[in-house]
């Protein structure tokens, strides 16, 4: 599937900003698709599978957008319920926008098989769960991979568990995971050092606010690019404050669609938008009237434009020849008009 894919593959993730009403999901899916999504994405887990619920120190988040919540009334709040995926799945198809989910355990995995998703993500807090990884991999469909947290041997690891399955379409998704991250700390580059080391495709899970490194992503030829989407910031939600708004996905995906066309392809052939100018480019011309037999010098031939004459690459070469006719002011200069030196 990605392989096959030139522009970049752009997923506006749902994630929590559905704020507990599936109308709302169903809102927020039609507006991706309406807004130039290729795809939209959920999460499927609950709060048992994620979490148990506990107010030790240990589970409760500290900093942050999420201060203060302990982790099983954040994945309460955040969760997108099991009974829904399948009504969400049939509505995006039903719009012709692809949807998936990230899984974040087995059972997880069982209802998307279910449902029938065309391929599974695997997020950065999950890349050290290597029987997770393994269970998806079993199904042989396409995976991306979030990478955010990970360090090298981290991310081989998982990649090995997925490549072991027989699974060879993958891509490895650049991340930081910090919400939002700060443009100064996004480190684009390591986009080309995935793809060097990793020897798979790659792509963008984008957490910075506005679109800038989404766009700057496609210098590295990047497959899939995704971020969170939203209705509206001010009606909040988890992901709320570092998610795209209904314009600014336009924008975006606009934005990609035209980036990519202005990369291109590296050639050096000349443009066709450049044809009609070639003529102004400098030239040699004859300046002043020259006879029969005189010498071409430095003040009757001149490097001027427009481009008719000969390059000025050869004016050394001319300077000094004699003229095999008469040539009036005003002449490009030509190779028929020139005797030998």
């Amino acid at each position: 599937m990605f392989k096959d894919i030139t522009k970049p593959y752009l997923i506006a993730e749902v994630s929590g900003n559905h704020n507990g009403s599936i109308d709302r999901a169903k809102e927020i899916i039609k507006s991706a698709k309406d807004n130039g999504a290729d795809c939209v994405k959920l999460q499927t887990y609950t709060p048992e599978t994620m979490t148990i619920n506990s107010q030790k120190d240990d589970f409760l988040v500290k900093g942050g957008l999420w201060d203060g919540y302990s982790l099983w009334d954040l994945y309460q709040w955040a969760h997108t319920p099991f009974e829904w995926q399948e009504e969400l799945f049939d509505y995006a198809n039903d719009l012709s926008i692809d949807c998936i989910s990230t899984p974040f355990d087995e059972t997880a995995v069982d209802l998307l098989e279910d449902i029938g998703t065309k391929f599974y993500k695997i997020a950065s807090f999950e890349v050290t769960d290597l029987p997770l990884i393994k269970y998806v991999a079993e199904k042989n469909k396409p995976i991306i991979i979030s990478s955010g947290m990970a360090n090298e041997q981290e991310i081989h690891d998982a990649l090995d568990v997925i490549k072991n399955e027989g699974v060879e379409d993958i891509v490895l998704l650049h991340c930081v995971s910090g919400y939002p991250t700060p443009i100064d700390q996004i480190n684009l580059s390591t986009i080309e050092l995935l793809k060097k080391t990793f020897d798979v495709e790659v792509g963008l899970s984008d957490h910075t606010l506005g679109n800038l490194s989404s766009l700057l992503a496609l210098a590295y030829d990047v497959k899939v690019i995704e971020k969170h989407f939203t209705l509206n910031r001010e009606d909040g939600g988890p992901d709320a404050a570092f998610s795209m708004e209904p314009e600014e996905l336009k924008s975006l995906s606009n934005d990609l669609k035209l980036g990519y066309v202005a990369k291109g392809k590296p050639s050096f052939d000349r443009k066709l938008a450049e044809e009609e100018n070639v003529k102004f480019r400098r030239s040699l011309y004859v300046v002043d009237d020259i006879k029969k037999g005189e010498i071409f010098t430095n003040i009757n031939v001149r490097r001027i434009r427009p481009g008719y004459g000969i390059s000025p690459k050869f004016y050394d070469e001319i300077i000094g020849k004699k003229a095999i006719k008469d040539i009036e002011k005003g002449t490009p200069v030509s190779w028929e008009m020139i005797g030998k030196k």
